[in-house]
């Protein structure tokens, strides 16, 4: 079995298919008039066409799930955020885990929420550039001494 797409039920699909590209980069690969397919996996689906199929009312967005996405230039990122046309919402401002990742955690149109933080690989190795021992970095990311000398090409 494999897992093939994740679908968001939404309110205006063009506003989402926009938000997607325009900050995420996402590319439409089909459209069939209520159901559009995006690059990476992400289904967009029209509320009414989703409560027809599924024979009730539903809510768009409520906190229970979220989409992740890496991107390890956070400042560029939080500068297309300012930049686009439309207000966006925040559920978290950037902010650092006690782990070291910095992450930032928004709303799409629909109130579904996004984190977009940056990828472990840089994390641990933004800390061994900064001077951090392998066991001090391990000991934050809790991953493995191998795992983070492999990724810092001491091992």
């Amino acid at each position: 079995m494999k897992l093939k797409n994740i679908l968001i039920v939404v309110e205006d699909i063009e506003r989402s298919r926009k938000f997607y590209h325009d900050l995420f980069g996402l590319e439409m690969t089909a459209d069939f008039d209520g159901n559009m397919i995006l690059t990476e996996g992400l289904v967009l689906q029209e509320k009414k066409i989703w409560e027809t199929l599924i024979g009730r009312p539903s809510v768009c967005g409520d906190s229970d799930a979220e989409l992740y996405f890496e991107e390890n230039n956070l400042d560029d990122f939080l500068d297309k955020l300012k930049a686009y046309p439309e207000p966006v919402r925040y559920l978290n401002p950037l902010m650092e885990h006690h782990w070291g990742q910095r992450v930032i955690r928004i709303y799409d149109p629909d109130g579904h929420v996004i984190e977009v933080g940056e990828a472990m690989d840089f994390v641990i190795k933004r800390f061994y550039e900064a001077g951090m021992s392998l066991e001090a970095i391990a000991q934050k990311t809790q991953f493995p001494v191998e795992q983070v000398a492999g990724i810092c090409g001491c091992g």
